[in-house]
């Protein structure tokens, strides 16, 4: 049976790290695929259990040199201690390293400035050598011993085959503490040995290359802001009613079915639905919307929403993992732990990056032992090459960027369901849109009553009567007729009672007695198919059809009194959302079952480039794949269940709001509102997103295939400077917190422009 997991991974600090559990569990039979994303330390892992058991991929993951771990269910207890705990610690780390570094560089470099910095005798680099030597020693070790995890982790991952950026720093630092070392203890028969001593330079690049990941660390922190926001909006506590009393409980231990108090100004702890009083909500976090949305009975409220004004009781109707709040933090979760196409490169890159730059150290070493340089030279160029590279920005390139975007999708009610998603969307050029309930409201309402030029009954009690009856069918629009009557305040509870011998005709309308009227209310073919006369609005009724509207032709006693006019209305935002896709260099068709005219009618009132009309719900997908063919990148929007078929066959399906769980979960975008300027918006955050993973990845690539070369001496060769490890460090360090920066300024991506 094929299983599909997610790993925590600790211990990884590097693409190089990511690369190798990647590496070492595909190797497993049975594993199917494994990809690691450094920026949240999840391996996500399918494979056949029938092949392979969860502990033996745990084991191999170990033997690698890594911590794996089963992901913590409880996330509001874990998410995010484990990552505070471990900044605090780098902190406090980076603290003592740099207040042991001050005098290390006091006493190695003091002498060197242009007004020499006084020492106490006993530390006089002339007169007493040694002590000058072992007082750096000393205060190397110790900053030395705060990187400590450089060294653990670098030389245990390189004698397993596995080399890592620590390992670089490792070797590097390294190097340099045993020269100086081995001149240490030629001191007593060699004062000169004095003059070759690197501690200084192992302990600054130590410091620097803690600092820049201290700063990585804190930068990327802010990239899962957008979950920590969520996870915290539902409260702890809730105020149950039970017996007709007000109790507080833990917010976990409420079953469906129960019965909560929502005070003004508290949120809503789980899903529900409004069965007493009234209230204005906010679900901005949510779903995006901005405005606070009215609740009533019978109105469903969402978890975490912030009630404003009144008191609300509510039945609950989701609770634990069920609950619309922990869908939208698991689908963020796995959007970020799944891998973008283009993070291929860098992940090739970075898997044989460590062993290339030992390489070019190596040679660039022996080159200039060749060229006839002394020891202390060739150590400065063995060092430097190898701590200037860092596969770390590589690694960073695209997760940070991708944990960004989707989270402020997410502050605006786009949630993405895997990163490839994002991708692709970038790339759609035709906009396939449903037309109900993703261009119209998807909900009918009468925008008409037109009645005959003699009848015995006003335009009220037309629709009262007619109002009255369709009470009793489900038909939508019949829902749309008793809505208004409800509207105008014709009809009420107790007029139902007025109805009888009510009997709905599938396809065609109803009839019964209202009172002592006998009441025929349908379409054309219902009338036909009764005997009825509708020529005196016939012309009428052709011209509702032609503007896409429904006529329902209504019958008193015989005799052709009106027609009731019902059309589903375009969303205000349609029109300007459809003209925003356009201006993005998108073709906009239009799907829809209405026949040509009323279709053609909709399609010109919003502006699409194409309306294809009369489209059975089964032939959407075929429709797609049409456009496919045709060389199009297609991005299929649509809230049904019929629109499953073509959500899936599209490039991308994007799920509008309120659709159904089928829609939902055939699509790879859902939208939390109904609203098709959230299209654009989605497809506007796709193009800055991969945009900025481009960006990532070029200055990567830029600054270890310029500073590689810098570091082995090449422009030394042609009279220019040779690079100082520190600098190296610096830059190393600093490489990485530049991706994560310019990952953040996603955050500033106005979605509405």
């Amino acid at each position: 049976m094929k299983k599909d997991i997610f790993l925590e991974v600790n211990g990884m600090t590097c693409a190089s790290c990511s690369a190798a559990v990647e590496r070492v569990t595909r190797k497993l039979e049975g594993v199917e695929n494994c990809e690691v994303n450094l920026a949240t330390r999840r391996a996500h892992i399918i494979y056949d259990t029938e092949k392979v058991k969860l502990s033996d991929i745990k084991n191999k993951i170990t033997k690698a040199g890594f911590e794996p771990k089963d992901i913590v269910e409880d996330r509001k207890d874990e998410f995010g201690v484990q990552e505070l705990k471990e900044l605090k610690e780098k902190r406090n780390r980076l603290i003592v390293a740099a207040i042991f570094l001050i005098p290390l560089l006091y006493i190695s470099m003091g002498h060197m400035l242009p007004i020499t910095l006084p020492l106490p005798e006993f530390l006089d680099m002339m007169m007493h050598p040694l002590n000058f030597a072992i007082a750096q020693m000393i205060l190397a070790v110790v900053v030395m011993v705060c990187g400590w995890k450089f060294y653990t982790v670098g030389f245990k991952t390189l004698f397993r085959g596995h080399p890592n950026m620590d390992s670089l720093v490792a070797i590097g630092t390294g190097s340099a503490f045993l020269y100086s070392l081995v001149m240490t203890i030629q001191i007593p028969k060699n004062s000169e040995a004095v003059h070759h001593l690197y501690y200084e330079s192992a302990a600054v690049v130590i410091t620097l290359i803690m600092l820049g990941k201290y700063m990585e660390s804190r930068s990327k922190g802010k990239t899962s802001e957008a979950i920590r926001k969520l996870i915290a909006l539902a409260p702890d506590t809730s105020v149950l009613i039970r017996d007709g009393k007000e109790i507080e409980v833990p917010t976990d231990e409420i079953m469906a079915g129960e019965v909560l108090l929502i005070r003004p100004g508290s949120k809503v702890p789980l899903d529900g639905e409004v069965i007493q009083g009234e209230s204005s909500v906010d679900e901005s976090m949510l779903t995006g919307e901005s405005i606070p949305v009215e609740k009533h009975p019978g109105d469903e409220v969402i978890g975490g929403s912030m009630n404003y004004n009144g008191t609300m009781q509510i039945r609950v109707t989701r609770t634990g993992a069920d609950t619309t709040l922990s869908k939208i933090i698991l689908m963020i979760e796995e959007a970020q732990g799944k891998k973008a196409p283009i993070s291929k490169l860098a992940d090739t890159v970075a898997g044989y990056f460590v062993p290339t730059v030992m390489t070019i150290a190596v040679i660039a070493a022996l080159g200039w032992f060749l060229a006839g340089k002394d020891t202390a030279f060739i150590l400065n160029i063995f060092v430097s090459v190898l701590v200037i590279a860092c596969p770390c920005a590589l690694g960073l390139a695209t997760p940070t960027a991708i944990m960004v975007g989707t989270g402020l999708g997410a502050n605006n009610g786009i949630l993405f369901h895997s990163g490839e998603a994002l991708e692709i969307l970038q790339n759609t050029n035709a906009v396939v849109l449903d037309k109900t309930g993703t261009i119209t409201e998807g909900k009918p309402k009468v925008v008409e009553v037109i009645q005959t030029s003699r009848t015995a009954y006003s335009k009220e009690e037309l629709v009262k009567i007619a109002a009255s009856c369709e009470r009793l069918s489900e038909h939508p629009l019949a829902q749309a007729i008793v809505d208004y009557g409800k509207e105008k305040e014709l009809i009420s509870e107790e007029v139902a009672d007025s109805v009888k011998n009510f009997e709905a005709v599938s396809g065609r309308g109803i009839r019964a007695e209202y009172e002592s009227i006998s009441v025929l209310i349908g379409n054309r073919r219902f009338m036909e198919e009764k005997g009825q006369d509708i020529s005196k609005l016939e012309e009428a009724a052709q011209s509702c059809a032609k503007k896409g509207q429904t006529p329902m032709f209504v019958v008193l006693n015989g005799q052709l009194e009106g027609i009731i006019v019902v059309a589903d209305t375009v969303k205000s935002t349609s029109k300007e959302a459809i003209r925003s896709l356009q201006k993005a260099g998108m073709e906009v068709i239009m799907l829809t079952g209405d026949n040509q005219a009323a279709a053609e009618f909709i399609g010109s009132q919003v502006g699409v480039d194409r309306v294809i009309a009369e489209v059975l719900p089964q032939d959407k997908a075929r429709i797609v794949s049409e456009l496919q063919q045709q060389g199009k990148k297609v991005l299929m929007a649509g809230d049904g269940i019929n629109d499953a078929p073509a959500l899936v066959q599209a490039d991308v399906g994007v799920a509008i709001g309120n659709g159904s769980d089928i829609a939902l979960e055939s699509s790879d975008v859902v939208l939390m509102k109904s609203d098709l300027q959230d299209v654009y918006k989605a497809v506007k955050l796709s193009r800055g997103t991969i945009r900025n993973i481009k960006e990532n990845l070029f200055w990567a690539f830029f600054y270890n295939t310029l500073g590689i070369p810098v570091a082995a001496g090449v422009l030394y060769i042609f009279g220019g400077p040779l690079l100082s490890p520190m600098l190296g460090g610096l830059a190393m360090s600093f490489s990485s917190v530049c991706v994560v920066g310019n990952a953040l300024r996603l955050r500033r991506l106005n979605l509405e422009k």
